[in-house]
């Protein structure tokens, strides 16, 4: 029975990735009817501005209204038949009420500004539930089971109960919740814990389902059902998250309805007062019109967008990429940013960095290296192919090795230039703690590293320390970070504690919190908000997608990125470079300062044009000119959010920050 058969819906991918199930972009309605409605658009701009005759540009205007506006309008019936209004059919009335008055053009734009808005938003809700059933698929499909009789069965791993006894081979992935009664294997959980490095697993130590088996046998015993697995509750906390933040969205929406339906209604009585006090129809009419044009919210949407989406292009051209302008806007409130630590500050795989012969020995460091490589050539633990690699850079010859034999948990042996040589843990081979090597291994794991110990013909002959590699602007990006928020950047991580806090030391970061599972990083991200706090969490991997889903914003590393945490992530570094964060930041809150003067020019062109119509004489072309003339002022002043000196301009540092720093 191969462990292909049995896992084959289960390959091993990349660090935290799971298997791609992607929609793709115009397989989605809204996609194609903003796609057909935008290009509709530019081409009636292009034939009017062309000197093409009217009836040519209008019908290709007026086929950008249809394809466009179809299903907004519908839904803004529907909403009707419900005793809802909402602000898409309000600017479709206006979008309606200004081809009618000849100003064509800026209806069509309003147009695509909502049905590109709401294909955006149907193409990211569908990727995310594509990445909801990718993690899903991590768990294998089928598991061998242990019947009362000793013989194995293959079953459908979603069927396993609460106390079966499952086999899992040699590069499987494991199929349930469980607790090892027998063997021993590394096992790869970095899809559920993030550790960088494969942890060794005995007998009575936990085991999740989806991470993936070593070299070594297992034979594991199901403590919960597949609805109850670790698997299973990241998917359900992603979504719980996610309903969460959508309800922060109803506030916005009541506004936007109670807007809408006095907009409505004011126009209805500035068009029947009148006529109930005798005036013409045709005036009322006019009057109307030019009210609801003239207090239709057009000014104001184009006050806060443009700004917003100059901001998303600007931070796309430096390598970010932010997947809506509520999240551009929500990014200048963060006061607080959680990181975490394997793939996020650090680049997710081990390197060597110490090589310490012990004295007596006679071991230069370059044969101490040459030794352990050549013993480690064939191994396939990720220490082992950091060490190869570390010869490797250093152009050493590494000589043939014989008799290699591996064992989970104990290390490698083999038979290097006729010597004996063994790398493993030094819990393995240091037969006491007073030895030189147990020194140096203490020295090194203060420092947060993992020591393997070498040895030739079973005396120790020198120390190997590797470590997970610091992204080099990490540092920087903290104290960055903690003079623009006023608060020191918090680390989540699933690693161990010597070694979370060993690396916190070197960044500067105070609040550590280490060893968490999923729900405890999203435990530890609302206990955050629960103080006041608006929390940004910078993460990667798989069990980053619920505290991503569950902070106030939150941001992926694109490189290392698991397809679940780029998804649910509200932006993604594409570049995977830290110091794009706090610029990142810093330009959310210029847009936000340039939002703020926009909505002030709109509001005041709003009122003033309002209050002319209905307490005096307002001529239609000039209320127009009035509502456009405000629309082209905001949109020159948020487009000063596209030139590069907005990224590259220094962070404000608030009085709070100064004072925390």
């Amino acid at each position: 029975m191969s462990s292909q058969v049995l896992d084959a819906h289960a390959a091993p991918t990349a660090r935290g990735a799971t298997p791609a199930v992607r929609t793709r972009a115009f397989a989605l309605p809204e996609v194609r009817w903003a796609a057909v409605a935008t290009v509709l658009f530019v081409l009636g701009l292009a034939a009017q501005f062309g000197g093409a005759p009217a009836w040519i540009w209008w019908t290709l205007y007026l086929g950008c209204y249809v394809t466009g506006g179809w299903e907004p309008a519908l839904a803004g019936l529907r909403a009707l038949r419900d005793k809802t209004l909402d602000v898409d059919l309000l600017m479709i009335v206006a979008a309606i009420g200004a081809a009618a008055i000849g100003q064509i053009l800026d209806g069509g734009l309003l147009i695509v500004i909502f049905a590109t808005s709401g294909a955006l938003e149907a193409f990211l809700t569908q990727r995310t539930a594509d990445s909801v059933q990718s993690l899903l698929d991590l768990t294998p499909e089928r598991a061998a089971v242990i019947t009362a009789s000793g013989a194995e069965t293959v079953v459908d791993a979603a069927a396993l109960a609460v106390g079966e006894l499952i086999v899992v081979r040699p590069g499987e992935r494991i199929g349930a919740d469980g607790q090892v009664l027998s063997g021993a294997s590394d096992v790869d959980q970095a899809s559920i814990t993030g550790e960088p490095l494969p942890v060794t697993k005995r007998a009575g130590d936990e085991v999740f389902a989806g991470t993936l088996n070593g070299t070594g046998m297992l034979r594991v015993r199901v403590d919960r059902a597949a609805a109850d697995t670790v698997v299973a509750r990241i998917v359900a906390m992603v979504q719980e998250a996610s309903a969460t933040k959508a309800k922060a969205q109803l506030f916005i929406e009541k506004v936007e309805q109670y807007y809408s339906i006095g907009v409505v209604a004011a126009t209805l009585a500035v068009f029947f007062v009148p006529l109930a006090l005798g005036a013409a129809v045709q005036p009322s009419l006019l009057r109307a019109m030019t009210f609801m044009i003239v207090a239709s919210p057009c000014a104001v949407v184009l006050a806060t967008m443009p700004p917003l989406l100059a901001a998303m292009a600007n931070a796309g051209r430096h390598g970010v990429l932010v997947k809506s302008a509520v999240v551009m806007e929500q990014l200048g409130s963060i006061t607080t940013v959680a990181f975490d630590k394997t793939g996020t500050l650090t680049r997710g795989t081990p390197r060597l960095c110490d090589i310490r012969p012990l004295t007596g020995s006679e071991l230069s460091p370059e044969e101490l290296l040459t030794l352990a490589a050549a013993a480690e050539h064939h191994s396939e633990h990720p220490l082992a192919a950091a060490v190869v690699a570390a010869a490797t850079d250093r152009g050493l010859r590494l000589p043939a090795a014989t008799g290699f034999d591996s064992a989970p948990g104990r290390g490698v042996h083999a038979v290097v230039d006729g010597r004996r040589v063994a790398i493993g843990s030094p819990a393995q081979l240091l037969t006491t703690d007073a030895s030189p090597a147990a020194a140096v291994v203490a020295g090194l794991e203060a420092d947060g590293k993992t020591a393997v110990v070498v040895t030739v013909d079973d005396s120790a002959v020198g120390v190997l320390g590797l470590d997970d590699h610091l992204r080099p602007d990490a540092g920087d990006t903290v104290a960055k970070l903690t003079a623009l928020t006023g608060d020191t950047p918090v680390l989540l991580t699933g690693d161990n504690h010597r070694a979370a806090t060993a690396l916190a030391q070197r960044i500067g970061i105070r609040d550590v919190r280490a060893g968490l599972l999923p729900q405890d990083k999203v435990a530890a991200v609302h206990a955050l908000t629960d103080t006041g706090r608006r929390v940004l969490l910078v993460g990667d991997g798989v069990n980053d997608a619920p505290p991503l889903a569950a902070a106030h914003t939150g941001i992926a590393m694109g490189r290392t990125g698991s397809d679940l945490a780029l998804h649910t992530a509200d932006a993604v570094v594409v570049r995977d470079e830290l110091a794009t964060i706090p610029k990142l930041i810093a330009l959310s809150r210029h847009a936000r300062r340039v939002v703020v003067a926009n909505l002030v020019i709109a509001s005041t062109f709003i009122t003033v044009l309002v209050l002319w119509d209905l307490l005096g004489h307002l001529p239609l072309p000039l209320g127009v000119a009035g509502h456009e003339g405000s629309t082209v002022i905001v949109g020159l002043n948020g487009m000063r959010l596209l030139a590069r000196g907005a990224w590259e301009t220094t962070p404000r540092i608030t009085r709070r920050s100064q004072q925390h720093a």
